[in-house]
């Protein structure tokens, strides 16, 4: 039996529609004792993202991002956020989406992203799916400035930071989004263990 036999949707109703698509569903689920539940529950579509994180082996550093992000202030984060570089998929392939993302947002061009995996950072109510990229840079591969996207409200710093700082960061709370953390702990793990 799949997920699929477990679920009978009876009713899906649009709440909001202005920046992505909030949803109320009712629907009956077949738990594990075979009984059927009725339960209800809201879901926020904002389609599929990529993030990624840049690193360079030879200086130890990360590429980081700081910006406001409005649902952290008003849950009481009172300082701009650092995160990796993300953005959403659109119509794009996750690699051609990170790659413009890293550019607008950083400024660095990404010559070889690799996708280590995919994950959902908050299945209890956000259908976001997330594709997580590394790539290597060089500071040769600075070509513009980043910052975003002004016309989408996006005023963004890039941080250059060495990783045992970045590290720091998550242990002290600095770093406090969980992509940025679960790249940071993937290249603790898997990339700078091997370096030099």
């Amino acid at each position: 039996m799949t997920v699929a036999d477990r679920v009978r949707v009876h009713d899906v109703r649009v709440l909001s529609d202005d920046w992505y698509v909030l949803r109320k569903t009712v629907f009956d689920f077949r738990r594990a004792d075979g009984v059927w539940q009725r339960q209800s529950r809201e879901t926020y579509d904002r389609g599929n993202g990529a993030v990624i994180l840049l690193y360079d082996l030879d200086r130890r550093t990360v590429v980081l991002t700081r910006q406001f992000r409005y649902p952290a202030f008003v849950n009481g984060w009172d300082d701009l956020l650092i995160e990796a570089p993300a953005g959403l998929l659109d119509a794009a392939s996750p690699e051609e989406r990170i790659r413009a993302e890293a550019e607008e947002e950083t400024g660095f061009r990404v010559r070889a992203p690799v996708k280590v995996y995919e994950a959902f950072t908050s299945p209890g109510s956000v259908t976001e799916r997330l594709h997580f990229f590394v790539a290597p840079y060089e500071p040769a591969d600075r070509v513009s400035d980043g910052g975003g996207v002004a016309a989408e409200g996006e005023d963004i710093e890039m941080m250059e930071v060495g990783f045992d700082e970045a590290m720091a960061m998550v242990a002290d709370g600095r770093i406090a989004d969980a992509k940025t953390i679960m790249l940071l702990q993937h290249a603790a793990l898997a990339i700078f263990p091997h370096a030099g």
